[in-house]
């Protein structure tokens, strides 16, 4: 029988691996390895995946648990890959330190174009791959540089259902075969998870206010981190909510929080930082959401706002998408997917009525509207990954660009790509003007001239 080796950096991603499994995604397997990979800065600064709280009940999905960190010491695993020449070498160690002898190997990855993915997929060299992801990148084209030899690898791509009917972008230049994991099964994981009683001291008329690490993933700066979810406060509080419950996120430090708790106070509220154990270990947000229910869930970009409101049912809001929407940068970042969607379908903290009217109807219609919208990004983002994807690009473009769509675009970016929207509409008959365009062939000929 083929040994299975999955992969997985967050207490999140093991969650879903256990939920594919009990759902029958790797029935046909043999023994199944869970490998762990602490890809923070300083993994050694922060919690192990294996000593977070709800771990041990999942564990009994795998025959064992091996560490990456451990297997590569003192190498780091968010950046090291093995020399092509060294490959036999590791493969060789790996197979005795973990046991595999001469047995097949397929591999279970995410984040195929991240260190860690890529140095096992390296090391086991022509062994099946099934990718992963455990968020709303699945919605986004392929980001990085995946070599053809890896990517012709993937047989499916494991996602989370979270949007029902939304066909994801990822890896389908390779063919890969998307495969949703049943929520159910993931509803049934989450509740094992779940804390007692006594970890939790809010009641469910609170809002979980989620902590997503911008700042430690580059993406904003950290001053701007904390006055984002300073605007969370203050927005959950305006709602009406007096308890509040922030979920930092695990791999990422929040020197700030304390001041959270002081805006909260000064406001009448109360804000409790949901740790667990005397080492104050965070807590994965499905875990709150499944225990509290809480009234309201704020975030960002988080999966585990879409999880709140199309698997609990739980009204959410987001705050700071549109701040996020304007910084990312390059472009084709590979956060502006989940940005993207959050933004798009959920309703904004400072909307209170909207806020008010519940989770947001995610059907046929609201798939498909945000389908045409994300084909449109991902061609935007990766055009020579998905040139397929440019008439749909140009028709969305075409017709729906407006006032509230725009900010998903950048002109310049649709000015290289030489998709409509780069020109202001009342600019575009200007544009189309002869005389007007040959003068400005003239003007760049000079420009360009001896001395010009």
């Amino acid at each position: 029988m083929t040994t299975l080796i999955l992969a997985a950096s967050t207490l999140r991603a093991v969650a879903v691996l256990a939920a594919a499994a009990d759902s029958g995604c790797f029935e046909n397997s043999g023994r199944r390895v869970l490998l762990l990979t602490g890809t923070a800065p300083v993994p050694e600064a922060v919690p192990p995946v294996s000593g977070m709280p709800g771990f041990d009940g999942l564990r009994a999905r795998f025959d064992d648990v091996v560490s990456w960190n451990e297997a590569i010491a003192p190498l780091h695993p968010a950046d090291w890959v093995p020399r092509a020449d060294d490959v036999p070498l590791w493969e060789r160690h790996l197979r005795r330190a973990w046991g595999l002898a001469d047995a097949p190997v397929a591999l279970v990855l995410e984040s195929l174009t991240t260190a860690p993915a890529q140095a096992v997929a390296d090391i086991f060299t022509g062994a099946p791959i099934d990718a992963y992801t455990t968020g709303l990148d699945a919605y986004g084209p392929t980001g990085g540089k995946l070599p053809a030899l890896t990517g012709t690898r993937v047989r499916r791509l494991l996602h989370t259902d979270a949007l029902p009917g939304l066909r994801p972008h990822l890896l389908a230049e390779f063919g890969a075969r998307p495969s949703a994991v049943p929520t159910a099964a993931l509803a049934r994981v989450y509740s094992e998870l779940a804390l007692p009683v006594t970890e939790l001291t809010a009641a469910q008329s609170s809002a979980v206010l989620l902590g997503e690490g911008l700042a430690e993933a580059g993406l904003l700066p950290a001053a701007e981190e904390r006055e984002l979810h300073l605007r969370m406060v203050r927005g959950a509080v305006a709602s009406g909510s007096t308890r509040l419950v922030f979920a930092p996120d695990p791999g990422a430090a929040v020197p700030w929080v304390h001041e959270l708790s002081d805006e909260a106070a000064r406001l009448g509220a109360q804000l409790t930082v949901c740790h667990v154990g005397p080492l104050g270990t965070p807590v994965l947000p499905e875990v709150l959401l499944e225990r509290l229910r809480p009234a309201l869930v704020v975030g960002c970009a988080s999966p585990a706002l879409l999880t709140a409101a199309c698997l609990y049912r739980i009204p959410v809001a987001v705050s700071g998408t549109g701040t996020l929407l304007e910084r990312l940068t390059p472009y084709e970042n590979s956060a502006r997917t989940a940005v993207t969607v959050t933004d798009a379908l959920l309703p904004d903290l400072t909307d209170p009525a909207a806020v008010a009217s519940g989770p947001p109807p995610v059907g046929p219609e609201a798939a498909g509207e945000l389908a045409d919208l994300l084909a449109a990004v991902a061609f935007a983002m990766r055009p020579r990954v998905r040139p397929d994807l440019r008439p749909a690009a140009e028709r969305y473009l075409s017709t729906r660009l407006d006032s509230r769509t725009r900010r998903y675009f950048t002109r310049r970016r649709l000015a290289s790509l030489a998709l409509p929207g780069a020109v202001p509409a009342r600019l575009a008959a200007v544009r189309r003007n002869a005389t007007v365009r040959r003068l400005a062939r003239r003007a760049r000929a000079l420009s360009g001239g001896p001395g010009g």
